[in-house]
């Protein structure tokens, strides 16, 4: 009877819903974070960055890795167009800032167009109630590296200029996440052009 009781209560936490991200009209939480920019370490902080405009938050799992690669590559074609409409992009993982400086600086992905910043402890992540999930130990990215960290699942935040989130993107695909952050922006600047 004792195991039956245990197995239905690990049962039901099993199936518990995961932790929600923060919403559209919520305050986005302010972070300071290092970061790395076309291979060079610096300190983001998006109170500095949304005194330029609004601001692009996607949390991706890790770099070097199928989807998170092509999220970058992405992020770093449409680069222009953010800003153009006075937009910043920062991707947040769980990286360390020694893996993000090769990965912000590869051509491949996000070619110094757009900083990374490393989220080491998931602190950012969990302060924006984005799901971390433990690495698994032997797993190794797309160059054979082993990754060694843990996983924030994919979401973008969109924020605007006084702080709020206008848009959380999530459970699309990598490229998706991009078009759909890039056409807010776009109407954002459409608005504030238009008042």
């Amino acid at each position: 009877m004792k195991r039956l009781l245990l197995g239905t209560l690990l049962m039901s936490l099993a199936t518990l819903p995961a932790m929600a991200a923060l919403k559209e009209g919520d305050s986005a939480p302010r972070f300071t974070a290092q970061a790395s920019l076309a291979g060079k370490t610096f300190q983001f902080s998006l109170k500095k960055a949304l005194k330029k405009g609004p601001v692009v938050v996607y949390f991706y799992p890790s770099a070097y890795t199928g989807g998170c690669d092509i999220e970058a590559h992405t992020f770093a074609q449409d680069s222009e167009k953010f800003a153009s409409a006075g937009a910043t992009i920062i991707g947040v993982s769980l990286d360390s800032i020694q893996r993000l400086n090769d990965f912000s600086a590869d051509p491949k992905y996000c070619a110094g167009k757009f900083p990374t910043a490393s989220d080491v402890g998931g602190a950012i992540s969990k302060a924006y109630e984005v799901d971390v999930h433990a690495g698994r130990a032997g797993l190794k990215d797309v160059r054979g590296v082993e990754i060694g960290h843990g996983f924030a699942d994919r979401t973008t935040f969109v924020i605007s200029r006084d702080g709020k989130i206008v848009s959380v993107i999530s459970k699309v695909t990598p490229a998706e996440h991009v078009a759909k952050a890039l056409e807010m922006v776009q109407q954002m600047q459409t608005k504030s052009a238009g008042a």
